[in-house]
């Protein structure tokens, strides 16, 4: 292993004991840690730049949650900058590194920046979350519980987002951006709360908000009348949250870890890692489903296959009789309209929904409306967003009454 030179320069110096080895201390997590935040604000640009994408130019609306979402973004970008800062000048290796090699000046201009990221930090997650409430709000129903329950749950996030930010700003007495350790001399004598409370109670109260966030697509999906694969299809889209909270649960154990362990900085990386992931998992939960009118068209082909195999197979039906079997698809048929009314009406962004397809046939047995109706059957679809829903409604037996009717009033006449 290569000892760095400022290793050996306090080494030179004197400043090093004879029981700390060169090689412990050249120990470093730093290029992993680096590497995966790195990636993650990649993936979360791109996937944001990609739902801006949709909004903006296929649904033609931004709303409030894209423009949170945003400012989250842009507080994100700041902290992942600050977060590779911290981590190259050293705040991630062994705590005798940081006694023993680096600066009384770096030692406290990694303390300042350590303070101003967690603000960052802590107030993009709290911005993250609103953005969040936005979308739920949005498809909830009006003057319903959870309708009321997203009004009632910003408050809440605003309640717990405060004493996360009281704690970061008045940790010490006098108010200062630093966290001395105990053998860093400093001009003022200050009183500080411990490193690890003030991040335990915030990482505690950030748990609390990510499954309060959890808990409302869970009522929205539950209140649906739809069917339990549809119920389950639409899980799997909303509930990418539930890696929210295995994250923040991780960085709560390992702010446990750094505050009570003797060597508690070598839990610096990890935890950045984490709370940068926290940041980028909640941006992408609240943006998967606004990326369905991207990755939507993709299918486009294979649903104009599917429909078509289906109107061919009702066409050979109705051609060899079976009136029964028509009759119970128009039973389903209206099952399913209600089902995509119950949605309408829940749901005010179509476009965060499932494609549908509402499909009218139409038998004709000739070229015009009076000739024999036992042709070809031709089909009218219209598309409309929402719940996938394929109605067929044979309405040769509706134009045939309208005829009788003209007739017979024809002759009253």
């Amino acid at each position: 292993m290569t000892i760095p030179d400022d290793i050996l320069a306090a080494n030179a110096a004197g400043r090093i004991p004879s029981g700390v080895t060169l090689k412990y201390l050249a120990e470093s997590r730093d290029s992993p840690a680096i590497v995966g935040i790195i990636f993650m604000i990649c993936f979360t640009g791109v996937l944001m730049m990609i739902r801006l994408y949709a909004r903006a130019f296929i649904v033609k609306k931004i709303g409030l949650d894209d423009a949170l979402a945003i400012l989250t973004l842009m507080l994100y970008i700041a902290f992942v900058v600050l977060s590779i800062t911290l981590i190259n000048l050293g705040s991630g290796r062994h705590i005798e590194y940081i006694e023993y090699v680096l600066s009384l000046d770096t030692v406290r201009d990694t303390e300042v920046l350590d303070f101003v990221a967690h603000v960052l930090y802590t107030t993009a997650l709290f911005l993250c979350r609103l953005s969040g409430l936005a979308f739920y709000y949005r498809l909830s129903a009006r003057s319903t519980k959870l309708h009321l329950s997203i009004i009632i749950a910003a408050p809440l996030l605003l309640a717990a987002y405060l004493p996360q930010l009281f704690l970061l700003i008045f940790h010490c007495s006098p108010v200062t951006g630093l966290w001395p350790y105990e053998w860093q001399v400093e001009p003022k004598t200050y009183k500080c709360l411990t490193w690890g409370l003030v991040y335990s109670v915030n990482s505690a109260l950030s748990l609390v908000c990510d499954l309060v966030m959890f808990a409302i697509p869970a009522a929205l999906i539950r209140g649906l009348h739809v069917s339990l694969e549809k119920k389950i299809k639409l899980s799997i889209v909303m509930f990418p949250g539930v890696f929210v909270i295995v994250i923040s649960a991780v960085r709560v154990w390992l702010v446990a870890e750094g505050q009570w362990d003797s060597d508690g900085s070598w839990s610096y990386n990890p935890m950045m890692c984490v709370e940068n992931a926290e940041i980028a998992a909640t941006l992408v939960a609240l943006s998967v489903p606004a990326l369905k009118p991207v990755f939507g068209s993709l299918f486009a082909h294979l649903t104009e296959y599917t429909s078509s195999h289906t109107r061919s197979r009702s066409t050979k039906l109705h051609s060899l009789g079976h009136s029964k079997v028509m009759g119970s698809g128009a039973v389903s048929s209206n099952r399913d309209s209600k089902r995509l009314i119950d949605w309408s009406k829940i749901a005010k962004d179509d476009y965060e929904m499932m494609p549908s397809e509402v499909s009218v046939s139409r038998d004709i047995r000739g070229g015009s409306r009076a000739s024999d109706r036992s042709g070809e059957a031709e089909e009218t679809v219209m598309k409309i967003p929402g719940i996938r829903v394929t109605n067929e409604v044979n309405i040769s037996r509706v134009e045939d009454m309208e005829v009788r009717v003209g007739r017979y009033g024809s002759r009253g006449s």
